[in-house]
């Protein structure tokens, strides 16, 4: 038999062989009979996976024998796994039945900078799916926060409604949020580019409470908010949702998937919000709700490569003409002391990808960019800024001796900012000279595995700010788990480092109703975290249970505050000469129950202090309770009714002297909305429901001198303070800054929404 017919023999049994190995499994993936579409099917340690397509369908072929474990997951409901095995020749049929879940077991990367599932975290991970918020359906991310236990979205202004979001009491400053894992919403944007996010992209929403200054840089001491978007291979072909509410507010969100090319994928959304309803319930002469135009187009493109390595680059514009003043206020008052308008137009840039390098090694590279422009009036005061942040990171990723899960980066962000205050004048006060801002970086963490159930991540972080020079950020995490994983417990200390700068943070510094005045240089901001967490999972046989318990208390030096009370006409801002403390316990609670019903609900409590000069007082507009609850039913597989709200305990309000007829604290509030939800096909949904049923507004007098809004009829003496006079007995002067709620009243909404799969 020669050489050449035995190699041809082989082949050709080879060939056989492989061929022969026409094993697969299909079937269909479905939630209470309605099909699934873009739900992740896949062999566990295997590169062997797909998705369902629009009609819930899955299909793997060519699958060698052997035994495999196969994996039904997406976000917003609970996965499934089941064993099955291959002989030969063998075509399995095999359907899938998913409950809807709406916080176990996601993936999760806010923690670690890495895919992990929320019960492995070592660093707890809150996350909220689409699902969660459409059971309280919004114009924007912004309102969306609402229902997040420890975390409220904070109105600034009593006229333009601007405002930011608070985890545990702390400021929006101290939150920093990301969209995809990039710092996108900062400085400016922190107060106007929340409210521009097309909620028809957003796949989830992940919240970390506390510092993650070692991972994020030095701006994330209260805690980080991270935007995952939809990846466009798995989002729908068309998603539209149209919202309205009594009120006269229309949003619009659609998201469009598409395909220019073989290998690329593409996914386009727009938000267009318009209110032009001039209501004035309160009867104080100024606009209930600022009227707003605004659009926002985000276009996401995912490339594949051979090496099936990460290529995604992504990009967002904003643009937002917004106002609120008097009733009868219109454009050709800007900026006149004719009617009083508090008008602004944004203007705001985004891109922001990852590259994989092609490397034997896992190394990312992360960028983004951002432009924001402000062209603004408080009444006569202009206020015009321009800000530009670039940044990119270097992140490798690598597994050590099975114990050691190391993560090294090397990142680099630059700062431009420039207005026309005296915050960018030169020390001579004649020469503009804008802010310019240098901060490389290095961090380091390693996540180590003592055990099954014991994990430790020690992690640090270097940065150098050219202005303020060496930031030093440490933490160190402690995870300890049940072999079930029915019981988590975990520990975590760190720091946070934080510069501020105050007009591109705090809108109260750009109203024109006081004078902004700095008490020497300020420096910048330290602060201590500590964390205790908790988690009991308990499986019944109609129930699955889940209570989250935490425990947070975080130190600050150097802390920069405003002082509204040394002067009815200044806002002083200064280092505090002393500490401030936030601290706090919280507890949540997720119940799914067979029959139909779930509930989701937390409530935090919590002390913000400020001490300086030995005296302790409560820091402004902080509540010292809170509570938020979501309850639905579904009567079928066709029609569910949410019950949403929260509880808010009273605030420390900013008052403008001691003869202010105000209230110095705000009463316990509550905001409550019922929604029904009609599905008519597996496209076509109508939700309709009522929001604040309590009907819920602040005093009519929040804004103090409403009727007299630049001060023409106070009098004031040699020193700048208002007197008391028979038309001005309290002294008043005009300021809006006295707002913990929206002056939005009870109203329906109706909302409608298509997708195409």
């Amino acid at each position: 038999m020669s050489i050449s017919f035995k190699i041809s023999c082989f082949l050709f049994l080879g060939i056989v062989s492989t061929n022969a190995q026409t094993n697969s499994i299909s079937g269909k993936v479905l939630s209470e009979g309605i099909p699934l579409p873009y739900i992740n099917v896949y062999l566990k340690n295997t590169k062997l996976g797909t998705a369902t397509n629009e009609n819930g369908f899955f299909e793997l072929k060519n699958i060698p024998h052997g035994k495999y474990t196969m994996v039904v997951s997406s976000v917003g409901f609970k996965t499934k796994s089941a064993r099955i095995s291959f002989s030969g020749n063998e075509k399995i049929i095999k359907n899938f039945n998913l409950n809807e879940n709406n916080s176990l077991e996601e993936i999760v990367i806010s923690g670690t900078l890495r895919p992990v599932t929320k019960s492995n975290s070592p660093v707890p991970v809150e996350v909220y799916s689409e699902t969660f918020f459409r059971k309280n359906p919004t114009p924007s991310i912004f309102e969306s926060m609402q229902n997040v236990n420890g975390v409220r979205p904070q109105l600034n202004c009593n006229v333009c409604n601007t405002g930011d979001i608070h985890i545990n009491g702390l400021e929006g400053p101290y939150t920093f949020v990301l969209i995809d894992g990039m710092p996108i919403v900062s400085g400016l944007s922190t107060v106007y580019g929340l409210t521009g996010i097309p909620q028809a992209l957003i796949e989830r929403v992940e919240v970390v409470k506390g510092p993650a200054s070692t991972l994020y840089g030095s701006e994330a001491v209260g805690g980080i908010i991270n935007i995952i978007t939809k990846k466009p291979a798995n989002a729908p072909v068309l998603s539209t949702d149209i919202l309205t509410s009594s009120w006269g507010e229309v949003n619009t969100d659609i998201g469009l998937r598409y395909k220019p090319s073989e290998k690329t994928h593409g996914l386009l959304g727009i938000n267009y919000f318009n209110y032009q309803n001039r209501i004035d319930n309160n009867k104080d002469g100024f606009t209930d709700l600022t009227l707003q135009n605004r659009i926002s187009i985000f276009n996401k493109i995912n490339i594949e490569r051979k090496s099936n390595k990460v290529f995604t680059i992504a990009g967002r514009y904003v643009y937002e003409d917004r106002w609120g003043g008097e009733m009868d206020w219109e454009h050709e008052f800007r900026g006149t002391d004719i009617k009083y308008g508090e008008s602004i137009y944004t203007n705001r840039w985004e891109t922001f990808g990852t590259y994989q390098l092609p490397t034997s090694e896992n190394i990312n590279f992360q960028f983004s960019a951002n432009g924001h422009y402000q062209d603004s009036f408080y009444g006569t005061d202009a206020y015009n800024a321009e800000q530009i942040i670039g940044f990119g990171q270097f992140v490798f990723n690598k597994q050590i001796a099975k114990k050691h899960d190391v993560l090294l980066g090397l990142a680099y962000r630059y700062t431009f900012y420039d207005d026309n205050t005296f915050a960018t004048l030169h020390q001579n006060g004649t020469i503009n000279q804008p802010s310019v801002t240098h901060l490389p970086g290095f961090f380091v963490q390693d996540e180590i595995a003592l055990n099954t159930q014991n994990k430790l991540l020690l992690g640090a972080r270097l940065d150098y700010n050219s202005l303020h020079g060496s930031i030093f950020s440490p933490r160190v995490n402690y995870k300890w788990n049940a072999k079930d994983n029915s019981d988590i417990f975990r520990a975590s200390i760190g720091n946070g480092f934080r510069v501020a700068n105050v007009f591109t943070e705090d809108h109260a510094a750009l109203t024109g109703a006081r004078e902004v005045e700095f008490d020497g240089e300020l420096q910048p901001e330290t602060s201590w975290n500590a964390n205790l967490n908790y988690v009991k999972k308990i499986h019944t046989e109609n129930a699955f249970i889940t209570l989250d318990a935490s425990a947070f208390y975080t130190y600050f030096d150097n802390r920069i505050l405003p002082d509204y009370e040394t002067d009815s006409n200044k806002i002083i801002y200064a280092n505090l000469d002393g500490f401030s403390v936030s601290k706090g316990i919280s507890l949540n609670t997720d119940m799914t129950f067979t029959n139909g019903w779930s509930i989701n609900a937390g409530a935090t409590l919590m002390d913000v202090s400020i001490t300086e000069n030995g005296i302790k007082t409560r820091q402004l507009l902080t509540e010292s309770f809170s509570g938020v609850w979501s309850i639905s039913y579904k009567f079928n597989a066709n029609l569910t009714i949410d019950y949403t709200g929260n509880l808010y305990g009273p605030m420390r309000l900013p008052l403008i002297s001691a003869t202010d007829p105000r209230a110095p604290n705000s009463p316990w509030f509550s905001i409550q909305n019922i929604q029904f939800t009609k599905k008519f096909t597996n496209s076509w949904e109508v939700y309709a429901g009522v929001k604040n049923l309590l009907n819920f507004t602040p005093a009519a007098n929040s804004i103090a001198r409403a009727f007299d809004p630049f001060d023409k009829n106070v009098i004031f003496d040699a020193n700048g303070q208002a007197t008391a006079t028979p038309n001005n007995p309290n002294a008043l002067t005009f300021d809006p800054s006295y707002v913990y709620a929206s002056n939005q009243g009870i109203r329906a909404f109706l909302g409608l929404r298509y997708t195409l799969f």
